[in-house]
Order: structure tokens, then sequence, then C-alpha cells
């Protein structure tokens, strides 16, 4: 007598291990396809980028030709110390666009609808900073179109040039999980946008952004030598400009470093917490 056998699928750890796809490479793959719904978002609404495109350019203008000769003596010296400032400046103020851009998505429910889908927790938001990343690029790219225009030259080789262009946009990619982590905190777009800029302005210009620190009273001195700006700014007028580096870049990346890890743990707990 013949004897008939269910087939049973093969549940042994072995073909388990093989089938299942690792966590983390769920979390990259799954964040990038949302980054580059960020991406196609902004590409539909191109008005969005106006704040790191028009910004820079008058700030350029206005700063260069009413304050240059009374600082620098020269609109176009003044010019080559100021853009690598105005790039920091701009590219730290464009990261808050996203803290009010998530804060607006959550009030209109998208996030609820990611929850439904079957993609790890955390990916809406780590592909959301993904996809900021074309306005960090579009603004340094701007920038330096503009001082081109107006006469700025970088004095430097290429390599060292685009080093100080990765540097500002990995910057402003580390800094933008602190408007994150604000947009998880408080309740409505505006917030976001009054809270971060109380932080981003005394950095902007408690900084070398638009005269040299030397200049400065003492008791503000010191906490010029500690912003995370002055770092990039002095770091990008040496790869831009030639002039010594010390140890600015080393300071910028573990700004960069100590940003990620202690503003992207909080931020994801807050996202897990709202959402």
């Amino acid at each position: 007598m013949s004897t008939l056998t269910e087939a049973r699928p093969d549940t042994s750890p072995a073909r388990s291990t093989v089938t299942a796809r690792p966590r983390p490479f769920r979390l990259v793959r799954h964040s990038l396809a949302l980054a580059k719904r960020s991406l196609i978002k902004t590409a539909r609404t191109p008005e969005a980028l106006i704040d790191v495109t028009l910004q820079p350019a008058l700030f350029l203008v206005i700063f260069v030709y009413i304050f240059g000769g009374a600082v620098a003596g020269s609109t176009h010296d003044y010019l080559q110390f100021l853009l690598p400032g105005i790039l920091a400046q701009t590219i730290a103020t464009g990261a808050i666009a996203i803290g009010v851009n998530l804060n607006t998505d959550i009030a209109k429910g998208i996030f609820d609808r990611f929850r439904s889908l079957p993609v790890p927790r955390s990916a809406p938001l780590v592909g959301a900073v993904l996809g900021d990343v074309v306005r960090y690029v579009v603004v340094t790219v701007s920038t330096l179109a503009i001082g081109y225009l107006l006469g700025f030259r970088i004095d430097s080789d290429p390599l060292r040039a685009l080093a100080g262009c990765l540097l500002a946009v990995l910057f402003a990619l580390c800094l933008s999980w602190l408007p994150v982590l604000v947009s998880m905190k408080v309740r409505t777009p505006g917030a976001v946008q009054g809270v971060m800029f109380a932080l981003i302005m005394p950095l902007s210009f408690a900084s070398n952004v638009f005269v040299s620190a030397d200049t400065l009273p003492g008791w503000m001195q010191a906490f010029v030598d500690v912003n995370p700006m002055t770092h990039l700014v002095a770091a990008m007028r040496g790869l831009f400009l030639g002039t010594p580096l010390g140890t600015h870049v080393w300071w910028t990346l573990a700004w960069c470093a100590g940003f990620v890890a202690v503003f992207m743990p909080l931020a994801l707990r807050a996202y897990r917490k709202r959402v």
C-alpha cells in the first residue's frame, strides 16, 4: 500500500538564514525608496528650493556691496572672505525645512499610512533625511555659481574645493537630525521654524562667518572658538582659498559625528512615541 505524505516547507534554521533578509539591509532599502519619494516631491515643487537659491544670492549682494568696503576695504576681498561663511550659514538654515516638512506630514496623517506598510518603523524618518540631501547640494552649487558671477574665485586645486563642498553637505546632513528632533517635540510647523531659527542664528552670527573672530569681544571669543560653524567656515576657507587648515576639518567631522550620535537616537525615540 502506498502512503501519501504531505509536503511541508523546510523551516530549518539553515534555510531561514539563507532566505531571510538582515534587518539593517531592509532598513537601508526601504529608507532609500522613501528618500526617492522625497526627491520626487521636491522635483514637483521647485518653489520649495527658493530659500536655498535666492537667499544666498541676496545675502552675498547685500553684505558684499553694503559692508564690504567698511569691513575689508574692498568688495572683492570681502567676497573671498564671506562666501564660505554665507554657504555655511545658508546650508545650516536650509536644514530647518526638513523639520517643518516632517511636522506638516505628521499633521496630515501621512506617517499613519507609513505605519500600515511592511517597512521598518524608522525607515520613513531616515528616508526623509537622506532625500533632503538634494537641498544641500543645490545650495552649495547655487552659492558658488552666484559667487563666481560676482567675482569669487577658488584659489586651491579642484580636489580641495570638492572636499570643501562635500564637507558642507555632510555637516548639513548630520545637523538635520536636530530639526527632525524638534519637529517631533513641537505641535506646529511654525513652532519648528521659530525654535530652529532661535538655535541657528546665534551659531551663525557669533562665529567667523561675517568678520574675523579676532575682532570680536574677548568674552564672545570663548563661544566662537567652540562654535561648530566657526570650524566649518574655517575649514571651507582653507579648502577653497588655500589658507591654513589647522585642525578645523577634524573638528568639523567630530561635530558631525556628535550631531548624529546625540540627535539621531533622540529623534528616532521621539518619532516612535509620537507616531
